[in-house]
């Protein structure tokens, strides 16, 4: 009986330390499932904790009981730790964006690049509060865990198939391979903020912003293509309210992008459009020198841009945004903030109003709003409210209540209601509309000329502190000493900061003085200059840098004053390069008269310009030119640019030639506007580029291409203005055409007109290109010349244009004009192929040694063009290298 005992004894035994083990097992909550291993599988950091032989889940402990090998964690990022693609492009590791190292975030982020830039976050909403013995793991059900110092999960991926091993591509794109090599899971299938090249969106995958710029949680803004058609991309604040549109897309682009006829160096992807099981995405091509293409990247922006970055040498330039005006952004604002539409803060609280989460708004996140500035306690009868008139307005979020009344009964009726925020009152119907609620979405419609019922803000008068009427003696001896005091150091400060403004008024004088002595330019104040535009009323347009407004001086003289967005340098930085401006004289180049440099105040007094710019004659709908203006201007906007490259002490570069720069002067003679503002706005490069987003047409493609930009830049957006002047249209522009997607009806979508215009030329058509208003008064042998030269100036290849002297002499008739080459890139849109970049020729600076901090081009892009001289000609050298023709434009003297 005994030796029968002892056999079941060892059985209860064995059973009970199971079952203890099963239950210590079900303690771990399936989120804090704990992974250890054998050896560490990362080398160069400190393991978090002494190795394990088992990984305790109950799975893998009943599994032991069968069989001997155990599952084991697979450490990939730990602490400090970075994973890298293999060329070094992107590097996976931990980083804290607020820099006070509080908030720890899983990250890719590009590694070839001076500039901290993050293009995908895994534990975007739960942040790790400390690095150490923080890890990014493979666990034993073979998911990617990202977990804290406390073993905690995180973050975990979704596959279901078994990873084994992780890789980041040099794409960005981190995957988790089976054991068969197959991919279990890929960042690219889950989007945060950023798109990049190979990376697809579908009718799952969007892309969210972030909350702030440091704060990577998820914002209120999200592209995503929109159901249930699924054949466009809409923009969405709060994943409900569509502010911008794509348009459908027509075959080869958007409806409402016509920028992506200009391929460049994108390619686009469109798999099954208008169904469920649509998926878009892009690819860079290789450049046709051999280079690797510039990194490039699309972002959905904390502001609700979607926006478009190439980088260039030591900056990300943003070359396309949409909505282009900030303030076209849904709720950017949040409640009773309105968007001011300035690029570094877009928004500011209303008159009475504070930031509700100042901290936010310095990084911005506006979302939060503005809120009264009142005293805890306080009775809204105890303000002493009163009201501003904030003009004509548009905004979301309140209800009103209506009646017929004046308006000081209209404004008494709120002021007796806690929770009334303003009335609108019409004085022609002497109807009261009385408001409550919040206001969102606030735009002041008063500045663009709308009329309609006028909006006054409730506003808090009385924000006076008060003082406690009873005081002992003692208090009020030390007030009365501490006020003389006070008073005393008050009025020391005072005589100081007098002092110093003196001074400085003194200095300032002084180089105003020089200034005058060393040109023609007139000194203005900032009161005379809004006197002469009778405030700022009367605007003639808007450009890159800044809006243009009609005025007239004191002594009846009109004028065009530009008032500068974006003002860069200081009083003196500003003045010189001002001076230089005021110094550069051609007939063809519009006349700086004067300009003001007053506290923040940047404005520039240009000679008017009675019959605008050219752009206005470019519509069908507009004003016709005869075919001698035309030719007067092609030769006029050419010898402008020609002088600014050669002619100038200094050489200058325009860098935004297009139509709405180039302007007519009484007799329709051509005026180059705006030369010298990219060097007068700002040290950096990325301002100049941000001024030609939404003109792709006349962008030269080594600006896209990285390479070193020369005047050859300038020459190319000549070449595609040329062209709009002898078609009398605008390059990209919407078209009717038959048939539709669905239905047979019509669809509107956008044509390119430089490929099929460039094509007809070389083929000797060009009849066919030139505008039909002008019937047959026009000179063929101009107009032949005119084309011509127009297609040379486009060659993809920069050594292969002409200089701008060299073109004068071409329309002159001075040198011959051979037929040209087809350009590439435009060859590839008739035909349908894809354009691979820009050639780039010995001799040609393709490094990065164009220093252009300073836009100091005069030093490093004139020295490589060749020199005008006496008796010029124009030589076509042809070298068959690999079925490639290279033809350079020389001068011989």
């Amino acid at each position: 009986m005994a030796s029968t005992m002892l056999p079941i004894s060892r059985l209860l035994l064995l059973l009970l330390q199971t079952l203890l083990l099963i239950t210590t097992i079900e303690e771990f909550s399936a989120e804090n499932e704990t992974q250890f291993f054998n050896t560490p599988q990362v080398s160069n950091f400190p393991i978090a904790s002494n190795p394990t032989p088992y990984s305790l889940t109950k799975s893998s402990l009943l599994t032991s009981l069968q069989y001997p090998i155990l599952s084991k964690s697979k450490v990939v990022v730990f602490g400090n730790s970075t994973l890298s693609s293999a060329n070094k492009t992107f590097a996976l590791s931990f980083f804290s964006p607020n820099g006070d190292k509080s908030n720890w975030y899983l990250g890719i982020r590009y590694a070839s690049i001076p500039v901290p830039t993050c293009v995908w976050v895994a534990n975007r909403e739960r942040p790790i509060k400390n690095l150490t013995f923080s890890s990014l793991e493979i666990s034993g059900s073979g998911r990617l865990v990202v977990k804290d110092p406390g073993n905690s999960i995180v973050w975990s991926s979704t596959n279901t198939e078994i990873g084994v091993d992780v890789q980041l591509l040099d794409s960005g794109n981190l995957v988790l391979l089976t054991q068969g090599g197959t991919v279990a899971w890929q960042s690219f299938d889950y989007p945060t903020d950023t798109w990049l090249p190979g990376m697809n969106l579908t009718s799952e995958r969007v892309l969210t912003s972030w909350r702030s710029y440091r704060d990577p949680s998820p914002g209120s803004y999200s592209l995503r293509l929109r159901p249930p058609n699924y054949g466009e991309f809409e923009l969405l604040f709060n994943g409900t309210v569509v502010y911008w549109r794509t348009g459908n897309w027509t075959g080869n682009g958007f409806i409402n992008v016509p920028e992506m006829l200009v391929p460049y160096i994108y390619k686009f992807h469109f798999i099954d459009p208008f169904k469920p099981t649509a998926s878009f995405g892009f690819t860079e091509e290789p450049l046709d020198n051999g280079l690797d293409p510039p990194l490039t990247r699309f972002q959905m922006d904390v502001s609700g841009q979607l926006q478009q970055f190439t980088w260039a040498t030591q900056t990300w330039n943003m070359f396309w945004s949409q909505p282009e005006n900030k303030c076209r952004v849904f709720g950017l604002c949040g409640a009773f903030g309105v968007c001011s539409g300035e690029a570094l803060r877009p928004c500011e609280c209303l008159a009475g109003f504070n930031p509700v989460d100042e901290p936010s708004w310095n990084y911005g996140d506006y979302s939060g709003g503005c809120r009264w500035m009142a005293k805890d306690g306080e009775s809204c009868h105890e303000r002493g409210d009163g009201f501003d008139k904030v003009g004509v307005v548009s905004y979301e979020g309140s209800y009103f209540k209506s009646y017929r009344t004046t308006l000081d009964d209209c404004q008494s009726t709120c002021l007796e209601i806690c929770s009334c925020i303003g009335v609108n009152y019409d004085g022609n119907s002497t109807v009261c509309k009385v408001y409550y609620g919040s206001l969102s979405n606030l735009k002041n419609l008063s500045s663009d000329g709308a009329v309609g019922e006028v909006f006054y803000l409730r506003v808090q008068k009385n924000l006076k502190v008060e003082i406690k009427k009873q005081l002992s003696p003692v208090v009020l001896s030390a007030s009365i000493v501490g006020s003389v005091a006070g008073l005393g150091f008050v009025v020391v400060l005072v005589m100081v900061l007098i002092w110093r403004r003196e001074k400085k008024k003194k200095e300032i004088k002084e180089g105003v003085v020089q200034l005058q002595q060393a040109s023609n330019l007139k000194v203005f104040s900032y009161k005379e200059l809004h006197t002469a535009t009778r405030g700022f009323s009367d605007k003639l347009g808007h450009g890159g840098f800044g809006a243009v407004f009609h005025g007239e001086l004191s002594d009846s003289t009109v004028v065009a004053v530009k008032r500068l967005d974006r003002p860069g340098g200081g009083e003196k930085e500003f003045q010189a390069e001002v001076c230089t401006i005021g110094n550069i004289q051609h007939v063809n180049l519009v006349r700086l008269r004067g300009f003001c440099s007053e506290n923040s105040h940047r404005l520039l007094v240009y000679e008017y310009m009675p019959n605008g710019a050219l752009s206005v004659y470019l519509r069908r709908e507009g004003p016709n030119l005869s075919w001698d203006v035309r030719f007067r201007l092609a030769v006029g906007m050419a010898r402008g640019i020609a002088y600014l490259h050669e002619a100038c002490r200094d050489c200058i570069l325009h860098c935004d030639i297009k139509p709405e720069n180039i302007l007519l002067d009484s007799d329709y003679n051509a005026k180059v506007s705006d030369f010298g503002l990219a060097k007068l706005l700002g040290r950096d490069f990325s301002r100049v580029l941000a001024t030609m987003r939404g003109t792709w047409g006349y962008v030269a493609p080594e600006w896209i291409s990285g390479v070193a930009i020369t005047t050859k830049a300038d020459v190319y957006s000549y070449g595609m203005t040329l062209i709009e002047l002898l078609g009398g249209r605008r390059n990209v522009e919407a078209r009717r055409s038959e048939g539709g997607r669905e239905g047979g009806g019509e669809k509107t979508d956008s044509w390119f007109f430089p490929p099929w215009a460039a094509q007809q030329i070389i083929e000797g058509n060009v009849r066919a290109v030139l505008d039909d208003r002008l019937g047959c008064t026009y000179s063929i042998e101009q107009a032949e010349r005119v084309a011509l030269v127009a297609v040379w100036c486009i060659q993809d290849s920069e050594a292969m244009r002409p200089t701008m002297g060299m073109v004068v002499k071409m329309l002159e008739g001075v040198v011959e004009v051979t037929v040209p080459p087809a350009p590439k890139l435009l060859q590839a849109l008739v035909s349908g192929e894809s354009f691979c970049g820009i050639k780039a020729d010995s001799g040609i600076g393709l490094s990065n040694g164009s220093d252009f901090s300073g836009y100091n081009t005069r030093l490093s892009s004139c020295g490589s063009e060749s020199s005008l001289g006496n008796g010029s000609s124009l030589v076509n050298e042809i070298e068959h290298d690999n079925q490639r023709s290279s033809v350079a434009f020389t001068d011989q003297g």
